[in-house]
């Protein structure tokens, strides 16, 4: 008798464990996260399904999961930094006055018959200020012409960004990192 309470002890401590230790996984190292609409293709599709990393801070070209002013949570791609100066002209990307390549975004330029695939802008023109305030980021989904992002929700900040993602694990066929 003694021996199996023992035992029946030991399977409730482990289940105990187990339960505790993917608790503070799923709250403060991962989450999964599924991707919905159409505003990072072709980088993401809807319904892909991906592990969000809350480990650090995001940097340039990361895609990001934040919470939007919508109480919604959105994917983007972080394209400036706190204090970085962003802007758009002839559907190239300037940060601090340099032009940065975009290939991720290829697939669709090429795709183009006509006009741009992002329209030129200034950071003033968006914000009213020439630089990404400290303690936000500035994000564009991949999808220019069909995205909600910080051209029109504003910066975002640092506080509302839940992690950084790269990995999809569902479907089967896309199972992969993403850039």
């Amino acid at each position: 008798m003694v021996k199996e309470k023992n035992e029946w002890w030991e399977w409730m401590k482990a289940l105990l464990i187990a339960v505790g230790l993917a608790a503070i996984i799923r709250f403060f190292l991962f989450a999964p996260i599924v991707v919905d609409g159409l505003s990072m293709m072709p980088t993401l599709h809807n319904g892909d399904r991906m592990i969000v990393s809350k480990l650090g801070e995001p940097e340039r070209f990361d895609i990001v999961v934040f919470h939007a002013p919508e109480k919604k949570d959105y994917i983007k791609r972080v394209i400036g930094l706190p204090g970085d100066k962003v802007e758009y002209r002839n559907d190239t990307l300037y940060i601090n006055g340099n032009a940065y390549s975009e290939p991720y975004l290829e697939e669709y330029k090429d795709q183009l018959n006509e006009g741009l695939l992002t329209e030129d802008f200034t950071l003033e023109d968006i914000i009213e200020k020439g630089t990404v305030p400290e303690g936000e980021i500035f994000v564009m989904g991949d999808n220019r012409r069909f995205s909600k992002d910080s051209r029109h929700i504003g910066t975002v900040p640092l506080e509302d960004v839940i992690g950084d993602t790269k990995v999809i694990y569902w479907p089967v066929k896309d199972i992969g990192f993403v850039k």
